[in-house]
């Protein structure tokens, strides 16, 4: 017991003295901190490689998370809840370093959920940084002889218990949105609770997407969804969703009669559904989205899916992304969506929105853009300009998309708030922050099917020199406009609001309050991500609204 105790003060000391410790906890090791250590974080950022991506805090207590964010009683309860996901909730000004969420008003705060967490945070008395043991892009360390070996050079220390983790488990993270909670990642408390799905008489298997990863299973009329298992961006990540998704199988006895897998023919995930050698059927991404929010909320067509996401693989092999779907029975109709642009580059301009901001500027002026004295311009070298001109007038690595969340890239770099991004979503997250409320929206058009942004990108540009909080916000009440508009036009009372763009609080929350005005019936995700972490069990879904009778 001396011992113990020792290892866990040692522990505790290495903190404080600003060294990182690797803590085996319930479903991997953490990755702790001194969260008031400026120079402590900065060396884990360094060492994990993650440049600016928030990072979580545990604190000791709720005393302790009081003095870090304004805690409403919502708030309250689901930080103390049996689950104990990380809540994001608005920072208070000062208490811990600024480079743990820098340009975030929000921080990510859980309380401790095991004896070991319970005892080390008691003894230290401080806030600590809790992010998943892992490098950046690979599955967390469950195992501490692989902790040793893959942490090796990130941990100065570590402290360990004789439990065996069975399977790897990321903590869940939560807030609360419209006076409810919503789950942003769906893992430890949350997976694999399960979801009512009716039709799914039979038992089959859906692997999701290839980002945020989650897969799922149909067993007696319920989707069992996995926990979250993270992009599948190297062979570690696909090693463990592998592993994952053969646990969820034997957790549940399951022998899937099908698979349903997304329709882009390069995912990893979709090549391990081929591999299986069972009846397949492929599910269009934002289908996938929309129905997953149905099912959420037990919802019948027809409902019209507002399904907004940074990519995902069209019916006519485009990228999708801004999508207005209208969704009923067994089938779905695309009644509207997001006018086209280039992406100069394709893939490199999701970690660059200066690219994103240059194709929608070619499509609202052509060539004479290039001849256009536009602050953008800067972002590019004087050899990079030309590359580009030729890949836009030429169609050349440069593929259309409807995406929403490029969109909004753009207009981050066409105000001057980010022209390259360190992780997902940075530009989009960074675009809402700063945005001040009722200032009024910029104009676009609905021509036909589709919505015409054109209109909101000439007033933006008109609009440059204002306070990027005002153009920020009549960009957002814009897109909340168009939502209205194509709901009006299309006349389905109810709404679902799905896609990774609606993890944007403001997007989310100005939609729904402007089509209830409307007279409709908004519904967006809670206990199942908005994100692709959601896509499995809209491929079940709509499987299941089938019969299988797809499967090929």
């Amino acid at each position: 017991l001396a011992t113990q105790d020792d290892a866990l003060r040692a522990a505790a000391h290495a903190i404080r003295d600003g060294r990182i410790v690797a803590v085996k906890g319930l479903g991997g090791f953490h990755l702790l901190v001194d969260a008031r250590n400026d120079d402590a974080v900065h060396r884990l950022r360094a060492r994990k490689g993650r440049e600016e991506k928030p990072f979580a805090l545990m604190a000791p207590s709720l005393e302790t998370a009081r003095a870090l964010c304004e805690i409403s009683p919502d708030e309250e309860r689901l930080l103390c809840a049996s689950a104990a996901p990380i809540v994001l909730m608005r920072a208070l000004l000062d208490g811990v370093s600024p480079a743990i969420a820098p340009g975030n008003p929000y921080l990510g705060v859980m309380l401790p959920y095991t004896p070991l967490h319970h005892l080390l945070l008691a003894e230290l008395g401080f806030p600590v940084v809790a992010t998943s043991g892992n490098r950046s892009d690979e599955p967390i360390c469950t195992d501490e002889h692989e902790a040793l070996a893959r942490l090796r050079g990130i941990a100065d220390a570590f402290l360990v218990h004789n439990r065996p983790i069975a399977r790897h488990v990321d903590d869940s993270i939560a807030r609360v949105i419209l006076d409810r909670e919503q789950v942003l990642r769906r893992a430890r408390g949350y997976a694999p609770l399960p979801v009512p799905l009716p039709g799914a008489a039979r038992s089959m298997l859906a692997v999701g997407a290839h980002l945020k990863g989650a897969v799922a299973l149909a067993v007696d009329g319920q989707a069992m969804i996995s926990q979250h298992l993270g992009d599948l961006e190297t062979e570690e990540a696909n090693r463990a969703f592998r592993e994952a998704t053969t646990s969820l199988r034997r957790l549940y006895d399951a022998q899937p009669e099908a698979v349903a897998c997304d329709l882009h023919p390069d995912y990893r995930s979709t090549r391990y559904a081929e591999s299986l050698g069972l009846p397949l059927l492929r599910v269009q991404h934002h289908v996938a989205h929309v129905r997953a929010c149905m099912a959420e909320h037990a919802l019948e067509g027809p409902v019209l899916g507002v399904a907004w996401d940074g990519t995902g693989y069209g019916d006519d092999g485009a990228i999708w992304g801004g999508e207005f779907l209208l969704v009923d029975g067994e089938g779905y109709t695309r009644v509207a969506h997001l006018r086209p642009f280039r992406l100069p580059g394709g893939d490199a301009a999701a970690r660059e929105p200066r690219r994103s901001a240059l194709g929608v500027l070619y499509t609202v002026f052509g060539d004479s853009l290039f001849n256009m004295d536009l602050p953008l311009r800067a972002a590019f070298s004087s050899g990079e300009w030309p590359v580009m001109a030729t890949m836009l007038a030429r169609g050349v690595n440069a593929p259309l998309t409807t995406s929403a969340g490029r969109l909004f890239d753009a207009v981050a770099a066409l105000i001057g708030l980010r022209n390259d991004a360190h992780f997902e979503g940075q530009a989009a997250m960074e675009l809402e922050f700063c945005l001040l409320a009722d200032a009024g929206a910029y104009s676009f058009a609905l021509d036909g099917t589709v919505v015409n942004w054109g209109p909101t990108i000439q007033a933006l540009l008109a609009d440059l020199g204002a306070p990027i909080g005002v153009m920020s916000a009549r960009f957002h009440n814009a897109l909340v406009a168009m939502i209205v508009a194509v709901a009006r036009a299309v006349g389905v009372e109810r709404v679902a609001l799905t896609g990774g763009c609606f993890q944007n609080r403001y997007l989310t929350e100005r939609s729904v309050e402007r089509l209830r005005a409307a007279g409709f019936r908004p519904y967006w995700h809670q206990r199942v991500p908005p994100n692709d972490g959601g896509i499995a069990l809209g491929q079940l879904a709509d499987a299941c609204v089938k019969g299988y009778n797809d499967a090929q």
